[in-house]
């Protein structure tokens, strides 16, 4: 009798890597961000990476961090993944459900993500853990009840020939 494979990769790892994936979509030069968002039962329900809305030009918003006024910079006009993913979302609706995202959300994606349904936060990078932005999403998500944890690498190399 044949055995079944035992070194296939985990639910956190195949999400995670679906988020990793959605990031690589990014044209941002700085800043590459994936968000996966997946049922209870673990079906992919939707997917997004950061960008510009659509119809506006990644040739004519600005990628900029640093400009003389905001108007010059990015953040004015980038769709941050985890909202990317929650607004392509075209099924009923998210309650329970969990995202998993490449770097932790900011406030305000973590107001959407509560406003959402969505129960479970997993997250690759803290980079800015010690800001308000992090922090206040950090204080919304204990006080709504959400989920929140890092994800944690098994170490394993998962090679995709494109």
């Amino acid at each position: 009798m044949t055995e079944k494979r035992r070194d296939n990769i985990s639910w956190d790892e195949y999400f995670m890597g679906v988020a990793e994936l959605s990031a690589r979509r990014s044209k941002d030069p700085n800043t590459q961000v994936g968000a996966c968002i997946v049922s209870e039962n673990n079906k992919i329900l939707s997917m997004g990476y950061n960008g510009f809305p659509i119809g506006c030009s990644d040739d004519e918003f600005p990628w900029a961090r640093e400009g003389d006024s905001e108007y010059e910079k990015k953040y004015l006009y980038v769709v941050h993944s985890e909202l990317n993913a929650i607004l392509n979302f075209r099924g009923g609706s998210l309650d329970g459900s969990k995202i998993y995202v490449t770097l932790f959300p900011c406030n305000e994606c973590c107001k959407a993500i509560i406003q959402a349904g969505i129960r479970t936060v997993i997250f690759g990078d803290d980079k800015y853990a010690g800001t308000d932005a992090v922090r206040a999403g950090k204080r919304m998500f204990d006080a709504a009840g959400v989920r929140y944890y890092r994800y944690s690498p098994t170490g394993r190399v998962i090679d995709i020939h494109l």
